[in-house]
């Protein structure tokens, strides 16, 4: 059946995305659930299929236009995908509706339309780092370990035992490809040959290491610089780092490796909240404070900072620090520290004190105090 999910959330996007985070996201997480790279993982095809749908929909202006109107009935009215099953389609078919994003379909190892090769590509990996805000405001190494699969050394990527050959696949006799009818014989569709899984070979005895897959798990571990001004989500592209072509594109690897995307994500801070490149802080203030004004040390990022607090200051009232935020990433220049007055009221109090709070709430005069006057204005109004 079609998903029911939100489509944003499929993708783990923000309603604002542009085309290019959308075609982004979607490539990341069609790769991560591909079925090749998760063999008879029913979980991972069935998000492979939802992220394809998603995707067709959100990369469509039009279809997105009503999609974010009417939500999932909207599309179903009109036709769109919501409407069909991507639950029956063929992987390998969702996967070729958008091979253009991916330089050349299923990791780029198979060929292009039109007659003309492709150079074979490696999958794309994906590998998440946690930092601090501080992290973010000055930027930072990460070493990370993951693991890949590369090329099994001891048969060089055929998947063969060691002084035999794979042999020609007789289904598809070495073409990796079979064709089959489709419905009432209207039209032909090329597949991968079931037999020999696309390589054109089969292997009659299996390498040990590899156990006739050519390609082993192996750790790597890897430095990687995360620049200042870095986003929750966004992710540090490191070329060549990721997998080499599959085997059913070239045994020995020969081609070009997908990339490693580290994806970034930043923990929450105790005192700062971010919102673009400024900092929100609540800071706390006493009431005499406020009513009297006073100069408070103010925490920013990395330091403290002195901040004048008028006579008369409201809770809720805003300050600003320029330059006291984080560094955009593109520009590096700075946002703003913004601060929200936060009064509090003393739970306990001395004699002395709530004898000086009386001795001035005598003196109170309402007719001083704007909001409030408005206030009691109004419920007069009412009430009469």
């Amino acid at each position: 059946m079609p998903t029911t999910r939100d489509y944003y959330e499929v993708l783990s996007l923000d309603r604002t995305a542009d085309g290019d985070e959308i075609k982004r996201a979607y490539r990341r997480l069609a790769l991560k659930f591909h079925p090749d790279r998760n063999p008879d993982d029913t979980e991972a095809e069935a998000r492979f299929k939802e992220c394809a749908e998603a995707y067709e929909v959100l990369s469509d202006e039009n279809k997105r236009k009503v999609y974010d109107q009417y939500g999932h009935e909207g599309l179903r009215s009109s036709g769109g995908p919501a409407g069909h099953d991507f639950s029956r389609m063929n992987p390998n078919d969702i996967f070729s509706m958008f091979e253009e994003i991916f330089g050349g379909g299923r990791g780029g190892g198979f060929g292009g339309g039109r007659g003309r090769p492709r150079t074979a590509r490696g999958y794309d990996l994906e590998y998440e780092a946690r930092i601090d805000l501080t992290d973010v405001a000055k930027g930072c190494e990460r070493d990370i370990e993951f693991t890949r699969l590369d090329v099994c050394e001891t048969c060089s990527g055929s998947g063969a035992k060691p002084g035999t050959k794979p042999e020609t696949c007789g289904t598809c006799r070495g073409q990796g490809k079979v064709a089959q009818q489709g419905l009432g014989g209207m039209f032909r569709m090329v597949t991968a040959c079931p037999h020999c899984r696309g390589r054109g070979k089969v292997i009659k005895e299996h390498c040990e290491s590899c156990r006739g897959k050519g390609r082993v798990p192996k750790k790597r571990k890897l430095t990687v610089k995360v620049p200042a001004g870095v986003h929750d989500g966004q992710a540090v592209r490191i070329a060549g780092e990721g997998e080499p072509p599959p085997p059913e594109a070239s045994p020995e690897g020969q081609g070009v490796r997908g990339d490693l995307h580290v994806v970034i994500r930043v923990k929450d801070h105790t005192l700062f909240e971010r919102d673009g490149d400024n900092l929100v802080i609540e800071l706390p203030v006493s009431f005499s404070q406020a009513a009297l004004g006073a100069e408070i040390d103010v925490p920013t990022i990395d330091e403290r900072q002195e901040l004048k607090i008028r006579s008369g200051t409201q809770h809720g009232d805003v300050y600003r620090l320029d330059g006291q935020g984080l560094p955009n990433l593109r520009s590096g220049r700075h946002g703003d520290l913004i601060v929200r007055v936060r009064i509090e009221i003393p739970k306990k109090l001395t004699s002395r004190q709530k004898e000086l709070l009386r001795e001035f709430a005598e003196t109170d005069d309402h007719s001083v105090m704007p909001e409030s006057h408005g206030f009691w204005k109004k419920v007069k109004d009412i009430f009469g």
